[in-house]
């Protein structure tokens, strides 16, 4: 495993009394990954290596040392100058955020080129640590590791778009079989077709004729990994005024893409509709990367493209963790993480999970697994806006879910968990501060978020937020099907006017008739 290098280490003085951060869990150690790849160099630093990846920091530069390299078969000197410098600075930044394992990885340019053996003695000597230089293989390998840690048991072709290479991977039931290496990457289409799109193009659907996956595509999601083809999701969802401006796990039905991937390749990037939310950087590449899009919806055949905001660097990082850790859910453990850092009372919270679904269970509200443990997020999340003000705790608690970077869930089950939380403070279904949100789920899920809030609203009221109340608080069934909460009688004091309000307005929400009683 690299190591860091000791040279180098002054490091920038500290106050000494500087209080310890609140805001990060205590029990991580902060880890980083340096890629190197054919168009940008990136440092991502991550709160620490677990099943749910936190960044702490991120900067990348575009060197494009892949740029020419089809013709020279050599790195640019000055995309070498300034990959090393970029290379300095991730060192500093690493050494000041104090990262325990710093994880340097370089991709098809170093590893193809020329003067690659050259690059990775400098780039060691900026870096301060051993360079692992990934095959063709090992990107494949390791994209679909990214997909399994962002997923919740994904199936589907992953494939992971750089400067330099296209890699491709069948994953299926928490596996990866194959993985293989198209010479694709933007920068090297664009040289192979010497700026010609339609050669691009015919290039493009050449190799994924001979690549052996057409089988195994067909009528499954493929998962977009890469730069180039998350900008491309940018424009789509500019251009079709999306609601929830989530990379991870938005989904592109693959009927009528095509007809927006056309307009990408036949016109001026520049006068796209949208093209504001592309960085001026990324624009020369996006036709490629529609190119490499459209042959994977040729030849492929995939039902929708999943966009995947976890690739390489975080299948690296997923690939070293034990069994146990892996086999962990990774929504439940960042809802779970968030509750410890802002909820009033962690224990409360996995107290109202197991009620809630005690709840669930006496009234014959029947749930898939996936509506159980978006069940369980939600009651996890539940108390994170209590520092809000009070007429602010429901949009901004929306918000925050909403848009969290949560992995394993997908945005029918982000609009869930935020309007939860958000009907859980607001109390009334009628207005809702993102109501465009509503539409990204089905009338059966949100009446599980309204059933859902109107039972935090009672229990709540009961708890004052803290732990051991609702283990002791059961629901009996009536001889005429209504139900009984039962409050024990050394709890007989918490009933009143408010409960007794949320309860019925719980009971219009489930339509049963409900009511509390001392036993």
């Amino acid at each position: 495993m690299p190591q860091n290098s000791s040279r180098g280490s002054a490091r920038t003085t500290r106050v000494s009394t500087e209080p310890m951060a609140q805001g990060r869990l205590q029990d991580r150690q902060p880890v980083g990954v340096v890629d190197i790849g054919s168009n940008s160099v990136r440092l991502v630093i991550y709160e620490g290596n677990c099943r749910t990846l936190t960044v702490l920091f991120n900067e990348k530069v575009l060197s494009g040392l892949g740029k020419g390299l089809t013709q020279s078969n050599r790195l640019d000197p000055q995309a070498i100058d300034s990959a090393l410098a970029a290379l300095r600075r991730f060192r500093k930044l690493a050494e000041q955020a104090n990262v325990v394992e710093l994880h340097p990885i370089a991709t098809a340019a170093a590893r193809e080129a020329q003067n690659g053996p050259d690059f990775i003695v400098a780039a060691e000597e900026a870096i301060g640590s051993p360079i692992v230089i990934l095959s063709g293989a090992d990107e494949a390998r390791y994209a679909a590791e990214g997909v399994l840690a962002g997923f919740h048991s994904p199936s589907g072709i992953g494939g992971d778009l750089g400067g330099g290479s296209l890699e491709l991977v069948d994953i299926h039931g928490g596996q990866f079989e194959g993985g293989l290496t198209l010479p694709l990457g933007g920068l090297r289409l664009r040289d192979l077709a010497e700026g010609d799109l339609s050669r691009a193009q015919a290039i493009a659907d050449s190799h994924f004729a001979a690549c052996g996956l057409a089988g195994k595509g067909e009528g499954r999601p493929f998962f977009a990994v890469g730069g180039t083809w998350r900008n491309l999701a940018k424009l789509h969802m500019a251009q079709t005024k999306y609601p929830l401006h989530v990379m991870h796990g938005y989904e592109i039905d693959a009927v009528g893409i095509e007809d927006f991937l056309d307009a990408i390749v036949r016109g001026d990037p520049e006068k796209l509709p949208g093209i504001g939310a592309v960085s001026k950087s990324r624009r020369p590449l996006l036709a490629y990367g529609a190119v490499a899009l459209k042959s994977v919806l040729r030849h492929l055949k995939p039902s929708k493209i999943v966009m995947s905001a976890l690739g390489v660097r975080e299948g690296y990082l997923y690939s070293l963790l034990p069994d146990a850790e892996k086999a962990r859910d990774p929504l439940i453990e960042a809802a779970r993480e968030l509750s410890i850092l802002r909820s009033r009372s962690p224990a409360h919270a996995l107290e109202l999970v197991e009620w809630s679904q005690r709840t669930f269970e006496a009234f014959g509200i029947e749930e898939t697994e996936d509506e159980e443990r978006l069940r369980e997020a939600a009651c996890l999340l539940a108390d994170i806006g209590w520092r809000a003000h009070p007429d602010y705790r429901g949009k901004q608690s929306l918000s925050i879910i909403a848009h969290a970077a949560f992995p394993a869930v997908d945005h029918r089950g982000r609009a869930y968990l935020g309007l939860t939380n958000y009907y859980r403070h607001e109390g009334s279904f009628e207005q809702v501060q993102l109501p465009e949100l509503e539409r990204l789920i089905e009338d059966r899920l949100m009446t599980r978020a309204r059933i859902l809030a109107s039972l935090f609203r009672v229990s709540y009221l009961l708890t004052a937020s803290m732990p051991g109340v609702l283990d002791q608080v059961k629901w009996a069934q009536d001889p005429r099907g209504g139900f009984t909460l039962v409050i024990p009688r050394a709890l007989a004091a918490l009933i009143g006017e408010r409960p007794e309000g949320r309860l019925q307005q719980f009971a219009r929400t489930v339509d049963k008739t409900l009511r509390m009683e001392v036993r």
